[in-house]
């Protein structure tokens, strides 16, 4: 039977891609107040505002494509059950040839119902438009978990975090919750590692080892370290 490798990633791991981050000094948040795109108040407030932002970020992600990082995590299928908790909204783990990822904080490629949270569709396009409804008769949405909005992943990635013989923290500050509490759920004897170019500054054990490098370096370096055992 397989290990279970189970791996939290986070922005890190796109923005070498192209994606841009939304914490970093030109990232996406720069032009725009967190509330006015990315919460159920903007929503409410100006539509069209944040389904174009999500329209851009729709078409640009679809212009990039996976890296090594995405990459090395699909060929470690061959030797691990890995499975990938992600807080990122793109496709790149699925595109890579990840074959079993979480979502936990929504998915670029899908549009939800704004009135039945349970209506989700795959989008074969890059626009959402104003117009656009749901079999409800309903405004089209985002498929994104806003700021103030229940996470409804966090069930099941707490239960695989649960069951991990190693965990990967991958490209993530660690400082978004309640992602950033998955760490707690591992095992005691699960294998812990981190790659990120800052080490966060959080309850980081003695367990835990670091490889203080940008995803796809780090990863790398650490699936040489898996296969040679």
């Amino acid at each position: 039977m397989k290990q279970k490798l189970v791996v939290l990633s986070g922005a890190g791991v796109s923005a070498e891609s192209g994606i841009r981050t939304f914490r970093d000094s030109n990232g996406l948040w720069e032009n725009h107040d967190i509330t006015e795109v990315a919460s159920p108040e903007g929503w409410r407030k100006n539509r069209d505002l944040v389904l174009d932002f999500y329209n851009q970020r729709r078409r640009q992600a679809r212009d990039c494509q996976p890296n090594e990082a995405h990459l090395a995590l699909a060929r470690l299928e061959e030797h691990y059950d890995v499975q990938i908790i992600t807080q990122n909204v793109d496709d790149l783990h699925e595109r890579a040839g990840s074959t079993q990822v979480i979502h936990l904080h929504g998915e670029l490629s899908k549009a939800q119902s704004s009135v039945d949270p349970r209506l989700v569709y795959t989008l074969d396009h890059w626009e959402i438009k104003p117009g656009d409804k749901c079999e409800k008769g309903s405004q089209l949405r985002p498929f994104i978990v806003w700021f103030g909005e229940a996470v409804p992943m966090m069930l099941p990635a707490m239960k695989l975090a649960e069951k991990a013989d190693i965990f990967l923290v991958l490209g993530t500050s660690m400082q978004v919750y309640p992602a950033a509490s998955l760490i707690d759920y591992v095992p005691k004897s699960a294998k812990k590692f981190l790659i990120d170019p800052q080490v966060p500054d959080f309850r980081l054990d003695r367990e835990v080892v670091v490889i203080q490098e940008k995803a796809t370096l780090g990863m790398k370096t650490l699936e040489k370290l898996l296969l040679s055992h």
